[in-house]
């Protein structure tokens, strides 16, 4: 069958940290970011586990159910009514889930089918139903099947494809369905000219994806710079942000964007008037800009006017409007440059929210923080708070194999995409470690145990698609990788 080669090669870091950084490793052609919940390979560059809407939020359970809390104007907790509530409920009949999405009035989750399924406001058909009738249940978008990621914007949605194609639904004013028209759509449209997408993110009105050779893309409104691309003129179609190359994710706020790199640095772009591009002033940017002052970051995301990352020694760091406590350190004074959340070690997952924003940590509860006039922090009380505090009732939440996550392993794939054989190195030397291949069906292709810095892997006889990597020592789980093969 296959062999697995070790040799020691490649130097350092320490295995105590934990392991974040989005990892959108590929061996074949086909890219995605999919998750496997019976499996449980969820992870950060898999798929999202809680999400902060405008003004409420989700979470999926550890049985892949799904948990709602805050506004429910127009249905978008799916619980059957239109009541708000600030305790988790269960969102109706959704089962099997592996990501879900939130922003404005409506969400959105990814079934392990690759079916998605919405609910909420649907004015500008937003649910992608073929209709534009609000629904507090969820319905599933018409026609869309082979779906590996999802993300929203306030008014529209976005989903990538298995054959690495991103289709787009909903508000069209500025071109953010990038099909090179404004007209809005109820059913899913493809985006133009966009082919090997690995990860999808939504703003307002405006739209990024990003592609296997590291480069992103952005397309729709564009009046403060939010697209990155030297201009601010609105498109709608697709463009490469010239200036940015090696990066692993990308996260939108409501009119700013956010890139990390692969050296754990981070880009931002756009709208800036509360600092929340991070650079010290309240200039608008319309290129992406290096934010120097913090390094070592593993995991992003873009709240309305705040910006959420985790870092390796897994501490949250945020920066921007915070007149209703959403940065959480303590007080309400909006800040351009990164400052600590306070008391939260061990951050596993992040989301900003419209004014709020969201964590899971590495010991399974959920915490919230920010404004919570609708009870979108999930406390069981409408009162606002500027340090993070638990979120009540809320179910065991879908980090199984995240809580096992404990080493950083510097891990680094190449080639990338590869059809002979692939590389895996680790900046640090582990004496022994196993090593198991799954396809997407969950079924163990190969196991093998490996020690030094560095595996080579014979995917020669495997047949093109996409596999995942689980990496591990002393019955713990260090890492889930994808890997696509040509």
């Amino acid at each position: 069958m296959n062999t697995i080669k070790s040799a020691a090669v490649i130097k350092a870091v320490n295995l105590d940290q934990e392991i974040q950084t989005p990892q959108f490793i590929m061996i074949k052609k086909i890219l995605l970011i999919f998750s496997i919940s019976y499996l449980h390979f969820h992870h950060d560059s898999l798929a999202q586990t809680i999400a902060g809407g405008s003004l409420h939020s989700m979470s999926i359970c550890s049985d892949s159910t799904v948990m709602s809390w805050g506004r429910n104007q127009n249905g978008q907790l799916g619980i059957g009514n239109n009541l708000n509530s600030n305790v988790p409920l269960p969102v109706n009949s959704l089962t099997r889930i592996t990501a879900i999405a939130a922003c404005g009035d409506h969400s959105l989750a990814l079934k392990n089918d690759s079916t998605v399924w919405a609910w909420g406001l649907n004015q500008y058909g937003e649910l992608g139903n073929g209709n534009n009738s609000n629904s507090n249940i969820p319905v599933q978008v018409n026609s869309l099947t082979g779906v590996i990621a999802i993300a929203t914007g306030f008014n529209h949605c976005l989903a990538l494809k298995v054959d690495g194609t991103v289709w787009a639904w909903g508000r069209n004013i500025e071109g953010q369905l990038g099909n090179g028209n404004n007209t809005d759509s109820n059913i899913p449209v493809q985006v133009n000219n966009l082919t090997g997408i690995i990860a999808l993110s939504a703003g307002e009105f405006h739209s990024i994806a990003l592609k296997n050779d590291s480069t992103v893309f952005t397309w729709g409104g564009n009046t403060l710079g939010q697209l990155g691309n030297g201009n601010f003129t609105s498109t709608n179609f697709p463009n490469i942000i010239s200036s940015l190359n090696g990066i692993t994710a990308i996260s939108c706020g409501n009119a700013h964007s956010i890139a990390l790199k692969s050296d754990s640095t981070i880009y931002t772009w756009g709208y800036n008037a509360y600092g929340q591009l991070g650079n010290g002033n309240s200039t608008d940017s319309n290129i992406p800009l290096q934010i120097n002052s913090i390094t070592q970051i593993t995991s992003i995301s873009g709240g309305w006017y705040h910006t959420l990352v985790i870092r390796s020694d897994s501490t949250i760091w945020s920066w921007g409007y915070n007149l209703d406590g959403e940065l959480g350190n303590g007080n309400n004074v909006n800040s351009n440059i990164p400052v600590q959340v306070n008391s939260i070690s061990g951050a596993l997952k992040i989301s900003g929210g419209g004014q709020h924003s969201l964590c899971i940590k590495d010991d399974g509860t959920g915490w919230a923080w920010g404004w919570n006039y609708y009870g979108e922090l999930g406390f069981g009380n409408n009162l606002d708070t500027n340090v993070p505090s638990q979120i009540n009732g809320m179910c065991t939440p879908l980090t199984n194999i995240n809580s096992e996550v404990k080493n950083n392993l510097g891990i680094s794939i190449f080639p990338n995409p590869s059809s002979v054989t692939t590389t895996i190195s680790f900046s640090n030397y582990l004496e022994k470690g196993n090593l198991e291949l799954y396809n997407l069906f969950g079924e163990l292709i190969f196991s093998n145990n490996f020690s030094g810095n560095e595996v080579e892997i014979d995917v020669e006889s495997l047949s093109s698609g996409i596999y995942f990597l689980k990496l591990s020592s002393s019955q713990k789980t260090l890492s889930i990788q994808k890997i696509i093969i040509e």
